[in-house]
């Protein structure tokens, strides 16, 4: 189910894991934040209930320069580079024909909403504890879009409030009781994973 894959990118290659389970309906490209990768426990958390689910997931690490480097926090690099990965999942013979949906967290959620604002590919786009502030086109995204926050992140909840308030398609804010930015609390990421999963079966089908 599982192999390594590599992005070609006009200046470099975006090294990444994807997991295609038996009958894939849909499949998410994940984009992380500005301080997680591809091997984020957390995100491959999550990952693994999409593909209990028969989601398809690609893990890539969107950031190549130096862990101090800006550029993690360029969201249209980032975005850039996710539509890059989106166009090589076009055409591959065994993901060209899923549903894609988009998986961000903190500034790559911003760098998902740019991407899918950029695509008619994208069908559905979760964040979690996500920047979607940062998104340069938020007004222009059209797939449907959910937010993930801790209640315990107020001070993201509240950036997330006013994003939605741009956002102008299908949308919804679910805060996670007692959850922190991390989502490290019993169970909070366990209601990422459920929430994200629920979202992505219904839009991706």
């Amino acid at each position: 189910m599982r192999r390594e894959v590599t992005v070609a990118l006009k200046a470099g290659r975006l090294p990444g894991s994807l997991v295609l389970p038996p009958g894939a309906t849909g499949l998410v490209l994940f984009a992380h934040g500005s301080s997680s990768s591809s091997h984020s426990p957390r995100n491959r958390f999550v990952a693994e209930r999409l593909n209990s689910e028969r989601l398809a997931t690609l893990l890539v690490d969107l950031r190549q320069e130096a862990e101090d480097s800006q550029a993690r926090f360029d969201i249209s690099l980032l975005a850039e580079r996710l539509l890059a990965a989106m166009a090589w999942l076009g055409v591959q013979p065994d993901t060209r024909q899923l549903p894609l949906g988009l998986f961000g967290a903190s500034t790559g959620a911003a760098a998902a909403l740019d991407a899918a604002a950029q695509s008619d590919v994208v069908k559905a786009v979760v964040s979690r504890g996500g920047r979607p502030d940062l998104a340069a086109s938020l007004v222009m995204v059209r797939a449907p879009t959910l937010l993930l926050v801790g209640a315990a992140d107020p001070v993201v909840l509240e950036l997330n409030r006013t994003a939605l308030a741009k956002l102008d398609c299908e949308k919804v804010l679910k805060v996670i009781p007692g959850a922190g930015h991390l989502f490290e609390e019993p169970g909070a990421l366990e209601q990422v994973a459920a929430l994200a999963s629920d979202w992505f079966r219904q839009h991706l089908a």
